[in-house]
């Protein structure tokens, strides 16, 4: 592989009057109506479900206001909800309640993770400090993102460029498009970071800007450099100085303090979690992301909930639908089908007869969780 040096930008990128169009549209927060019909109008519909739970979904760059007429449209039957948003390290409100997902470090298995927060609106009336350690840690993924195009023009990390293409069989013009497109990228950034809005500058906007070139180099080409550029990405993130992140316990401390709830997503991604013992009020037994070991996270629930002390409240049984509505704004083709199919509120392990059995046996049901987590936040 030629080396590469700090001229790459100048040398590679010849920024065209579609790039810049295609950038502006990747991180303006303004709908077209396009958009907000997509939004409006949801593909599934969920005429006789009564009762809307919701803890873990990101709303990204849709209003809430649209965010409610989905739901809305999606349940018209619904008598019951506890639907808190949950955006990255970014605290969010719908109705009286405020949600956030937080990346933060456990040092007893030296991995970074995510917990779920969840509160009453009157809760965070004194949470300077909580807001602080969220503005700290929301600055992971744009600074990320930098780190990432410095890779991939050939800034640092040749090893890393070296690493990946030998791990996904990528060939010099696979590295190079790579490059050329990173290069665009950082130029654009740079033409237009006083009136960037802070919620587009994420990792997530090379992977975009690539999927917008298909229409002009195939689907075969685009999809050869996705997973290049994906492996580039998971040895970055893999080698991220963790002591950036506060700690979990830090989180849960702070969570308590304030009177919130706290709960583990997905623990397939971070199995060790579950032997932390943290003080947590729920765990997901499933997410679409998460779901081969459903039964078994269900039975190690129950098994925790029998050995827990009386005083001790039960660790609740949760299933995340983890759905990204920036998703669904997407053009079809440049979608990640699986995410885009995901909506807020909707779990189908609820309806699996084999899971009502297992929840039954656990004492555990929609309703139950709603009603008992709903008090544990007004509590």
């Amino acid at each position: 592989m030629k080396k590469r040096n700090s001229q790459l930008i100048e040398t590679l990128a010849e920024v065209i009057e579609r790039d810049a169009q295609d950038f502006a549209n990747l991180t303006r927060q303004e709908l077209t109506p396009t958009e907000v019909a997509s939004i409006l109008n949801p593909i599934k519909c969920f005429p006789k479900e009564k009762q809307v739970l919701a803890l873990h979904w990101h709303p990204e760059q849709v209003p809430l206001p649209l965010i409610r007429k989905r739901i809305e449209t999606m349940f018209p039957a619904e008598e019951e909800h506890l639907i808190i948003p949950t955006q990255h390290n970014q605290l969010v409100a719908y109705d009286e309640f405020v949600g956030v997902e937080v990346d933060c470090y456990s040092p007893e298995f030296n991995q970074k993770v995510q917990l779920l927060l969840h509160f009453h609106q009157d809760q965070l009336k004194d949470a300077q400090v909580l807001e602080s350690m969220l503005e700290h840690t929301f600055k992971y993924r744009s600074s990320q993102l930098f780190q990432f195009l410095d890779c991939l023009t050939g800034q640092w990390g040749e090893f890393i460029l070296n690493q990946a293409a030998a791990q996904t069989g990528a060939n010099e013009a696979v590295v190079d498009f790579a490059a050329k497109m990173a290069s665009k990228l950082t130029i654009l950034i740079d033409q237009n970071v006083a009136t960037l809005h802070p919620e587009a500058v994420k990792n997530k906007l090379i992977r975009y800007f690539i999927d917008l070139q298909r229409p002009y180099y195939g689907h075969e080409w685009i999809d050869r450099v996705q997973v290049f550029v994906n492996q580039v990405k998971t040895l970055i993130k893999r080698d991220f100085d963790l002591s950036y992140f506060y700690q979990a316990q830090a989180f849960i401390e702070e969570t308590r303090a304030l009177g919130g709830s706290i709960v583990i997503p997905h623990p397939e991604q971070f199995w060790p979690i579950l032997l932390a013992d943290y003080d947590v009020d729920g765990i997901e037994a499933w997410n679409p992301q998460s779901f081969r070991y459903t039964d078994f996270l269900i039975n190690v629930i129950e098994k925790k909930n029998r050995t827990r002390p009386d005083r001790e409240r039960p660790i609740l049984i949760l299933f995340g639908d983890d759905c990204h509505l920036g998703e669904k704004l997407k053009e079809k083709t440049a979608q990640n089908a699986e995410k885009a199919s995901r909506e807020i509120g909707f779990q189908p392990p609820w309806e699996d007869l084999h899971i009502q059995k297992l929840l039954i046996t656990a004492g555990s049901s929609k309703a139950r969780v709603i009603a008992e987590y709903k008090n544990r936040l007004l509590s």
